[in-house]
């Protein structure tokens, strides 16, 4: 009796149940924000599993709006749940730094400090002759993985401050030279799901 009272009051209808749909969407696109991202990289391991959980989370989302379905809360939580999921899931992949990205570098004067800075610090770096606007140059070229872009740029801007930098992602890389794994979760599952992708 007790029960049907709470879940029939005003606090359970207008306050409870709309922030368990907030909550409960915030989950389920932060993980299907994750999931795209994943099958975007190849990982073809973890999809599956993010998209289960992502699938279930949604279905007890949309349960709670039918069964309150005259109720605008839940409607405004469930948007607003999605919005905030979306920006949790992106700050959750820029913190995993999943994947590798590929670096040019276009300096704007000589080359071979910060060539060397990037060999000492781990990083492979490969010379290319180019000739661009100001004359004949070398530009950079280096693969890493995403988690070292910062440690990557900051070695550059510190040699080679207005250097041209373009960064995009690197869906494959096979062999090459890449600094030593930190150890941490991601690095010791990225064998595993390497064997997975096709």
């Amino acid at each position: 009796m007790t029960n049907d009272a709470f879940t029939d009051s005003w606090v359970f209808t207008w306050c409870i149940v709309p922030l368990l749909i907030f909550v409960a969407r915030i989950l389920d696109v932060s993980i299907g924000t994750l999931r795209l991202i994943f099958v975007s990289k190849g990982y073809r391991i973890y999809a599956p599993i993010l998209g289960f959980f992502e699938v279930l989370i949604w279905l007890l989302a949309i349960r709670q709006i039918l069964n309150h379905i005259d109720n605008p809360m839940c409607y405004i939580a469930f948007g607003l749940g999605f919005g905030v999921g979306n920006y949790i899931g992106i700050r959750l992949e820029e913190k995993l730094s999943l994947g590798k990205v590929m670096v040019r570098v276009v300096p704007k004067f000589d080359t071979s400090k910060l060539v060397d800075s990037m060999r000492h610090e781990g990083f492979g770096a490969s010379l290319v002759d180019i000739e661009g606007m100001s004359g004949k140059l070398k530009m950079i070229f280096s693969v890493a993985k995403r988690k070292d872009l910062k440690v990557l740029l900051g070695i550059i801007q510190r040699h080679n401050p207005h250097a041209f930098v373009t960064v995009e992602d690197v869906k494959t890389a096979k062999e090459g030279h890449f600094r030593l794994a930190s150890g941490n979760v991601v690095d010791f599952l990225m064998p595993f799901a390497l064997r997975n992708r096709k």
